[in-house]
């Protein structure tokens, strides 16, 4: 997996490179529901806040980490509010280096892998082990900010055994996280979507991320992010909402998608894809909803 920092759309060092690469991944990998063997952490903090329950893990060595990370999740309880509250408690590990976090998750060959996210389970690396000289308290709260939101939508969609088996595609799970986040800035603009669109016609980033996934990660999580976005500003987060409970209440994706928005699922895709194609960002206008008459 490529991911580019570009000029004018993107800021951070290589610290922050590292958080964006880490957010790609975490998302996509939780949803193949891969067991994670559990880590050997004999300390613990327990948090409970607006969002839920939640417990740190991690050896003592690690406790300014920990700190740290208790800082992040407490920085990350009013955003995740707003989508729900989570059913069951997530344990966030705290790994003691890169190579425990990556032997746990059967991910070797990823040097630069910061987390692993799953229904009731976050595993962190210990920030102080990110690059040469750790990561800053903002990297760790933005990073605790996506991965926690991959939990709770998986919680409010389904049970244990359900989660990883709804058909949520990557635009909605990665975009949710992205957009609690606040990650706009760093994915590629509407506008360089638009151009990517133009000079490749036949490219369906938002359906068919996976063709573009190792060559142009930026480009597919920046779909991901304004496909969210986009569908947050036409239909409001009650509808987020809505989706999520009908998921919860039996149905996949696509179902519960149709019940709750009236379209199909791909029909949106399509009616966001013209958006960009025909540039309505510049006018600040959304386009008219799939079930509205256009002249």
């Amino acid at each position: 997996m490529r991911t580019e920092m570009r000029e004018g759309s993107r800021r951070g060092g290589p610290g922050v490179v590292a958080v964006l690469l880490l957010a790609l991944l975490s998302g996509c990998a939780s949803r193949r529901g891969m067991a994670a063997p559990s880590a050997n952490l004999s300390a613990s903090l327990d948090m409970t806040g607006p969002s839920g329950q939640f417990r740190i893990e991690y050896n003592p060595g690690d406790a300014q980490d920990a700190t740290r990370i208790q800082q992040a999740v407490d920085e990350a309880l009013p955003r995740l509010a707003r989508w729900g509250t989570l059913r069951e408690t997530v344990t966030i590990k705290v790994m003691p280096n890169h190579k425990a976090l990556a032997n746990a998750v059967q991910q070797r060959e990823l040097g630069w892998l910061r987390a692993w996210s799953r229904y009731d389970e976050v595993l962190v690396q210990a920030p102080s082990t990110w690059g040469l000289v750790g990561a800053s308290q903002p990297q760790i709260n933005e990073l605790l900010i996506h991965e926690l939101t991959h939990s709770l939508m998986y919680q409010l969609a389904a049970d244990r055994l359900g989660w990883s088996r709804k058909q949520i595609p990557l635009w909605f799970r990665e975009g949710m996280a992205s957009y609690t986040a606040e990650q706009s800035y760093r994915w590629v603009t509407l506008e360089e979507i638009a151009r990517h669109l133009e000079r490749f016609p036949r490219s369906d980033p938002v359906r068919r991320p996976t063709e573009l996934y190792r060559e142009d990660s930026n480009l597919v999580y920046g779909v991901a992010h304004h496909a969210f976005s986009f569908l947050v500003r036409r239909y409001g987060e009650d509808a987020v909402r809505a989706l999520l409970a009908e998921m919860r209440g039996g149905k996949d994706f696509p179902d519960a998608f149709q019940s709750v928005i009236g379209v199909p699922a791909d029909t949106y895709v399509a009616d966001f894809t013209r958006y960009v194609r025909w540039r309505g960002f510049r006018s600040g206008r959304l386009a008219p909803r799939a079930n509205e008459p256009r002249n």
